[in-house]
């Protein structure tokens, strides 16, 4: 078989292959990455954004709508709202294509934020000025904050804090060769989230994908406070009271599938967020394009 007609048969076993691969993923697993806290008194439930819900192997069931599904597949589709294909690269970008889970979670690790080193600080302040083309007062701004410094591995460490202003977690970038990213261990990303600037002066908001997509937005929009969701995430626990306070809540994710997929879904679960996408790939590269 050759042509069209073969080529759409591959797909279509490439999608199969792929959600088979995932539905094994286990469901505590992906309750765990997306922050739903289990239930003191009962340990089949767990308390999610979208209600409690009650797991037994590989099935769950919502009761506070009445709906339920199996396996890991079904559970990303009913948290985050979205479709299958959304729902497979979602389970891919954080379990890999083969959907490999840690055999025996851990229990929730205390935020270990890296240690300040002063004598990698100049190489990660040239790193986001010179390449990344971050403006030099924003950059100061943050660090004599306390937001952003550098650790012994010369990381860019930006600081999630909670409403409290207390810090909850870290995302880390290398600044060198070597492209890395991650996040500090034991952060928690539901609890708070790095801003630009750092104090709630603007009413008007707007999400992005980083920290570094954050700072580049409000470098080229300095009317609006800018955050960083750590990762494309469509639901984070905090953005629900964050609408709140807001005047306009834009939803800033990247111009590529995901971004779009996760983005839509935002807006479906909160119709007041209006899409604000940046005119390349991402806000960073639109700041770096920029005469």
């Amino acid at each position: 078989m050759r042509g069209p007609a073969a080529q759409a048969l591959g797909r279509v076993v490439s999608w199969r292959q792929r959600a088979q691969r995932l539905r094994g993923v286990p469901l505590v697993a992906v309750l765990r990455l997306i922050g739903a806290q289990p239930d003191r008194y009962d340990p089949h439930k767990w308390h999610t954004c979208r209600g409690v819900l009650s797991v037994t192997g590989t099935r769950f069931m919502n009761w506070n709508c009445g709906q339920g599904g199996g396996g890991a597949i079904d559970l990303v589709i009913h948290l985050h709202q979205l479709g299958f294909g959304p729902a497979l690269k979602w389970l891919e970008s954080h379990f890999g294509a083969a959907g490999i889970v840690a055999p025996s979670p851990s229990p929730r690790r205390s935020l270990a934020l890296p240690p300040p080193s002063p004598e990698h600080l100049e190489g990660v302040r040239r790193y986001l000025s010179q390449e990344r083309h971050l403006p030099a007062a924003l950059l100061e701004g943050l660090i004599g904050s306390g937001s952003l410094y550098a650790d012994a591995r010369a990381n860019a460490v930006f600081i999630l804090r909670s409403k409290l202003h207390e810090p909850v977690g870290a995302e880390l970038r290398g600044t060198t060769a070597v492209p890395w990213r991650g996040m500090a261990p034991g952060s928690c990303k539901d609890r708070g989230f790095f801003a630009v600037p750092t104090a709630p002066l603007l009413a008007t908001i707007v999400l992005c994908e980083s920290a570094i997509d954050a700072m580049s937005c409000h470098a080229l929009h300095p009317q609006y406070r800018c955050l960083s969701t750590a990762g494309t995430r469509p639901n984070p626990a905090w953005l629900a009271e964050l609408l709140g306070h807001a005047d306009q809540l834009y939803c800033g994710f990247d111009s590529d599938d995901t971004g779009e997929a996760m983005a839509q879904s935002m807006m479906r679960l909160y119709p007041a967020i209006q899409r604000l996408r940046p005119s390349r790939k991402d806000w960073n590269d639109v700041l770096r394009m920029a005469p």
